[in-house]
């Protein structure tokens, strides 16, 4: 489970192998998140809607790095880190 990315207490992983669509984890409070990347919309868990909404904002302004790394992720290739929320 690699870190991309921490801000304000949020927690954004990308898992190695994982399934489609191209997603991301947010985790903040003990709870935690899935993201679809191309819709910028959750695709299962739940976290606090003010910790989503960075979570939204930071991955809108990523898109493009984060299916990338899905991509990078499904071969099992190292994947980079990803500037967080300022």
């Amino acid at each position: 489970m690699p870190e991309v990315s921490r801000f304000y207490g949020i927690v954004i992983q990308v898992y190695f192998a994982d399934h489609n669509p191209p997603h991301f984890h947010a985790f903040y409070g003990g709870e935690s998140v899935e993201i679809d990347i191309q819709r910028l919309a959750v695709m299962a868990g739940r976290i606090a809607p003010r910790a989503l909404g960075m979570v939204i904002e930071w991955a809108t302004l990523h898109q493009t790095e984060l299916l990338t790394l899905f991509a990078q992720a499904q071969r099992n290739q190292p994947i980079s880190k990803i500037d967080p929320l300022p």
